[in-house]
């Protein structure tokens, strides 16, 4: 019998005394969570945000984590020093780890460990507190927020203000739950709705106190504490776009000194809603279908199929990177498509009849009916394709993303929760329609959809990670912004020792997520379709 998820765990993280390692300044430290299911291998769940400047970082970003009663649920944490913006953490400044089990953390609640070098040797003075919390409830906030008249806290230019939410423990201790975007040189910023769920929020109490502090950013850590105030839930969701509620940011440093004191600005709540957010399962279970399309790269960079040398090249077990990956990825996936029949195409290659070249052909040459029956499906059409074809280029991504697009915004019009995309492009390296590519995304990222890139091969990925925008920083060329993350990279070669399911386990990690993040925020219940298994 498979394993019952008991219930969900929130972990927050914060680490001391962390090792330096950044000359002339402090290290820009990064918390990595991995899993070990198999007993073998390590593999990344998530990641939290980078902190700069800081040994004693406080973490935002919370580990939603489900848990299993009857598993030995084995975890790490990974502290690094970020210096770069690649996704590979072997480019980075390693500061310590610390392992146990998830039932260990839990049962203790709060546990502060000291971090350890991999040479089993302690990494200074470093330390790491855990701290897990059921989440019985799935209300969450939404809030938008703005703020007027900050202090000016910089000499040159103005103050870059972020907000904190902080929430009060039994203990009486104040934990930070959510931290805003930094508004750059600006007195009157307007940050962008946000979320938090209830329970982190309030303990979904809403006469529990909350504190809200507005701080200046600085580059180099030591960020000013502009003013604060608190509040509760109920004050809060009094606010309306009309009569937003209001709140004086105060200094008690500066109330002391001066006489004439007022305020340091004010905070104003625009918008605060509670919701019930539906999950994955929810939606799911309701009758949501997930279609899975997959792209392969068919660029002459690849190699000669039929040399050893090449990417294509079907070893005498029959495999290579391009079938594992389709297979260890469609196997999870195709439990959630009803009818498991698949569109597959390739790009970059020069395809029959008449050889020209072709960024969005179907493997099984019929545009009238690219579908593949099953995985296995895929894998037949793969095959008796490669020898078919010419590899040859450039690499364009954009056409294959904005076929996958038409289908997600006919399946958006009809405005239910009953359809979702999912499409998986492999490639062997650097994206040629770059521009083209980031509107392809920027555009998708409005619709029901995600994409994930799978990096075969040795070469330099560092334009997909670009892509791979977990910050938000993905924009168009024009500059708009994509209104959220859809995109996960994964370069292949750190599974290549895996078992099949840690890569698929990596790169669907983000989807659940993706699925209700589009839902929610369109407003979009589960469809309840009684015909769903």
């Amino acid at each position: 019998m498979a394993a019952q998820c008991v219930t969900k765990v929130e972990l927050t993280i914060s680490c001391n005394n962390l090792l330096d390692k950044d000359v002339g300044s402090k290290s820009d430290p990064l918390c990595v969570l991995l899993h070990n299911a198999s007993g073998q291998q390590w593999y990344e769940v998530d990641r939290t945000e980078r902190v700069k400047n800081s040994l004693n970082p406080k973490f935002a970003k919370r580990f939603l984590i489900d848990y299993y009663f009857e598993l030995v649920q084995k975890f790490k944490f990974g502290i690094y020093d970020i210096d770069n913006k690649t996704i590979d953490l072997s480019d980075d400044d390693f500061l310590g780890e610390f392992e146990c089990t998830l039932g260990q953390i839990v049962s203790s609640k709060t546990l502060t460990r000291p971090l350890m070098l991999k040479n089993g040797k302690p990494a200074g003075k470093g330390s790491i507190t855990l701290t897990a919390e059921e989440v019985k409830d799935n209300r969450v906030v939404l809030f938008e927020v703005e703020a007027r008249k900050l202090d000016n806290k910089d000499f040159f230019g103005k103050s870059d203000p972020y907000l904190e939410f902080h929430k009060q423990t039994s203990e009486g201790n104040w934990v930070m739950v959510h931290r805003t975007e930094v508004i750059k040189n600006n007195l009157n910023p307007v940050w962008k709705p946000f979320k938090i769920p209830l329970n982190s929020l309030c303990y979904s109490d809403m006469d529990k106190t909350i504190k809200v502090e507005c701080y200046d950013y600085d580059s180099d850590g030591s960020h000013d504490l502009i003013g604060s105030f608190l509040t509760t839930m109920s004050k809060l969701k009094e606010s309306s776009r009309s009569s937003p509620a209001e709140f004086e940011c105060i200094n008690e440093k500066k109330r002391q000194k001066k006489k004439n004191y007022k305020n340091s600005g004010v905070v104003s709540v625009k918008h605060c809603e509670i919701i019930v957010e539906c999950t994955f399962l929810d939606y799911i279970m309701g009758g949501c279908q997930l279609n899975f399309t997959v792209g392969i790269d068919f660029t002459g960079s690849n190699g000669d199929p039929r040399s050893p040398d090449s990417l294509h090249y079907i070893s005498p077990n029959g495999v290579n990177e391009y079938l594992t990956a389709i297979w260890s990825v469609g196997m999870v996936i195709q439990d959630y498509d009803a009818d498991k029949m698949f569109p597959a195409f390739g790009f970059g290659a020069q395809i029959p009849p008449t050889f020209q070249v072709s960024h969005e052909f179907p493997l099984n040459f019929n545009p009238s009916n690219p579908f593949c029956n099953g995985i296995q499906g895929i894998i037949d059409a793969y095959r008796a394709c490669l020898p078919q074809v010419k590899l040859y280029g450039p690499t364009n991504f954009s056409p294959i993303i904005n076929h996958v697009a038409r289908l997600a915004s006919a399946a958006a019009q009809q405005q239910t929760a009953s359809q979702y995309f999912v499409l998986l492009i492999i490639t062997d390296g650097v994206i040629t329609d770059l521009d083209a590519t980031r509107s392809a995304i920027v555009n998708a990222a409005k619709l029901p959809m995600s994409i994930i890139i799978v990096g075969v091969g040795g070469a330099d990925f560092s334009a997909m990670e670009f892509l791979d925008g977990d910050n938000g920083s993905l924009r168009s060329p024009t500059g708009e912004p994509a209104v959220r993350d859809i995109v996960q990279f994964v370069p292949f070669r750190q599974f290549q020792n895996a078992p099949k399911e840690a890569l698929a386990q990596c790169v669907l990690a983000e989807v659940p997520q993706q699925v209700v993040n589009y839902f929610s925020t369109y407003k979009l219940q589960p469809p309840k379709n009684p015909a769903a298994k």
